[in-house]
């Protein structure tokens, strides 16, 4: 009886050892993530940079980054995110909405996480949008305060009566940035006008109308960022207001904004722990970064705006 014993308990102890071995043999040290990136911009590229920073500070070379960008249209971003299923990634990042919106629409079982998204309830559909998108996406979100960025017009500009809002039509999140500011401004007594163009072939009338306002604001807009040196060139003195730094760097005067590199770091970590097991994507909040006040110092000499008082309001200077 007790040699039968002794046999069942090495039997036990072998099938443990064999179940363990298992288990290690398909737990994963290396992995493959697919970067669809919308448009190459200043903020755009930040993030990412963010994001692959975050993701060798952990893994080294023991991640594969394919990292791909688009050219700003929905059609190459689902080109680019069905060859990353095809290929079978472990994650996909998607920078910006239409890289979001196709990657969600390629796969239900690959992780993926959004950057540069300003507001994923819009972006995705979902009403009443709770902060947790469920199934296998989260990730971060730009939005700055847009309340406060309606009242930081009031605050520098007090004496204007006309605001226009120059965006593109085709961006969803924008569409939704000038719902909420066009709101804010108008109960503060503030004539709007929409100034929205289809894509980069009329953003140029598009600007020369919104220059007859006393100030244009210019909402977190992938379009307008593209084209910020194009509507600096033909909106004269008009000062302009920006949701983000890389379109303010260019043609504003001054923006809330977030740091797209921080962004894209802070989506990185949230990788990171997904790819180790540590997190499950279906359970992750979206999460935000903290906007600043900054000033483009170019661009208040050009129109004579004091930055000693700005920087009395809690401005700092953009630095490149």
């Amino acid at each position: 009886m007790k040699k039968v014993l002794a046999l069942l308990l090495v039997a036990t102890m072998l099938l443990g050892a064999v179940a363990a071995f298992s288990s290690c043999a398909k737990k994963k040290d290396t992995f493959t993530v697919g970067v669809c990136q919308l448009v190459q911009h200043v903020a755009l590229d930040a993030a990412t940079q963010g994001f692959i920073d975050a993701l060798k500070a952990e893994f080294g070379d023991k991640v594969e980054i394919l990292e791909e960008k688009g050219d700003g249209t929905p059609a190459t971003c689902t080109t680019i995110v069905n060859n990353f299923v095809s290929k079978k990634v472990d994650l996909i990042m998607a920078n910006a909405t239409p890289a979001l919106q196709a990657a969600a629409n390629a796969t239900e079982t690959i992780p993926v996480l959004g950057t540069s998204i300003t507001e994923y309830g819009t972006a995705l559909g979902i009403d009443n949008f709770s902060g947790v998108v469920g199934g296998n996406v989260s990730g971060t979100s730009d939005l700055a305060p847009l309340d406060e960025q309606a009242a930081m017009i009031k605050e520098l500009f007090p004496d204007a009566n006309k605001v226009s809002i120059l965006f593109c039509t085709a961006e969803a999140n924008s569409l939704y940035q000038v719902k909420v500011v066009k709101a804010e401004l108008e109960k503060a007594g503030i004539t709007v006008e929409e100034c929205g163009f289809t894509d980069s072939n009329d953003v140029t009338v598009a600007a020369q109308k919104a220059a007859q306002a006393d100030v244009i604001y210019i909402p977190t807009d992938n379009t307008c960022a593209t084209c910020a040196g194009t509507i600096d060139g033909v909106i004269g003195n008009t000062p302009v207001i920006a949701g983000e730094e890389g379109i303010c760097e260019v043609c504003g005067v001054a923006t809330l904004s977030i740091s797209y590199y921080d962004l894209g770091k802070t989506t990185g970590e949230m990788a990171v722990k997904i790819l180790k097991g540590q997190a499950k994507v279906s359970e992750m909040k979206i999460e935000y970064a903290p906007a600043v006040k900054k000033f483009n110092a170019t661009k208040c000499a050009q129109l004579g705006i004091d930055t000693a008082a700005l920087a009395t309001k809690g401005y700092t200077a953009i630095t490149k």
